[in-house]
């Protein structure tokens, strides 16, 4: 096998997965229908995993299936609503064991603040919607179950930390700092998952899987200019996918968690992402956010 030296920017997701079998595996992927998640159900289910496939509306998750012609199951999980995370967790939850997680789905950089029930969107959907989603099936995870958090090394945007003060977004609103929040949020939520498998062999790691032109980037006011300023630093989708396939399923990173990657190596983080004291205080906003709702 591949040693994992040899994986870098330019390897794909079918490069990081090559030998690796996932028979009688079963994999949750969120937004699975276009970009990187629909990349990683494919390559996923190549190695013969069945793949249990989120996106907005069941529809989109069946049409992806189809086109990819694989064993799946299409599941409605819209993130922003926290009622259909919960119907998403019933129905993932009859399905039967999961071997991972990977939450991919997100929004980015929208360019006035929206809110959803008070809260800012952006955060909302992409640290609220995986919480009640992830947590909602921790007991549906293998012994050696893993699950990755699709981050971002715009974390780095996040210039006041997660700003528990403000989730509402409504103290001067930016759309990159906001979107680097919610980044920063699933970097610290993979941490405080990781304080709570001490001791067993499951898992939680953060990627970022790169620059890469995805349906991510619809909101983006000036996208063509964005990704010709980024150009020399792009990704294909099939690259983009590998660091999330990379950590998900590679036999040598058993047992590593708590970990940021990127080009499918450890990478640094921002200080408030190694922070456990504002984990903590993340779950627990979390918590009472998801009771409230």
């Amino acid at each position: 096998m591949d040693n994992a030296k040899e994986f870098g920017a330019q390897s794909t997701a079918e490069e990081v997965t090559a030998g690796i079998d996932l028979s009688g595996q079963t994999w949750l992927i969120t937004g699975c229908n276009s970009g990187l998640g629909y990349e990683t159900a494919r390559v996923l289910a190549l190695r013969g995993a069945r793949i249990v496939g989120l996106a907005r509306t069941r529809e989109k998750a069946a049409d992806a299936l189809a086109k990819l012609g694989i064993d799946g199951v299409p599941v409605a999980c819209e993130l922003s609503d926290l009622g259909s995370v919960r119907q998403a967790v019933r129905e993932v939850r009859e399905i039967g064991p999961l071997d991972g997680i990977i939450a991919n789905a997100g929004i980015m950089a929208l360019p006035q603040l929206e809110q959803v029930h008070g809260y800012e969107r952006q955060f909302f959907t992409n640290h609220m919607g995986h919480f009640v989603l992830v947590t909602g099936l921790l007991d549906r995870l293998t012994a050696t179950g893993r699950v990755v958090m699709l981050s971002s090394g715009a974390h780095h945007f996040a210039s006041r930390g997660l700003e528990l003060d403000n989730l509402t977004g409504e103290d001067d609103y930016d759309a990159w700092r906001m979107y680097g929040r919610s980044k920063l949020a699933n970097i610290l939520f993979a941490r405080s998952l990781t304080a709570r498998f001490a001791g067993t062999s499951r898992t939680a790691n953060a990627v970022h899987p790169g620059v890469i032109e995805t349906n991510l980037g619809r909101h983006v006011p000036d996208r063509e200019a964005m990704y010709e300023r980024l150009k020399p630093r792009m990704k294909t989708v099939e690259q983009g996918a590998a660091t999330q396939c990379y950590v998900a399923v590679r036999p040598e990173l058993a047992g590593t968690s708590g970990q940021y990657y990127s080009d499918c190596k450890v990478a640094k983080t921002i200080p408030a992402a190694q922070d456990r004291i504002l984990a903590e205080a993340l779950w627990e906003s979390s918590e009472a956010i998801a009771a409230e709702l």
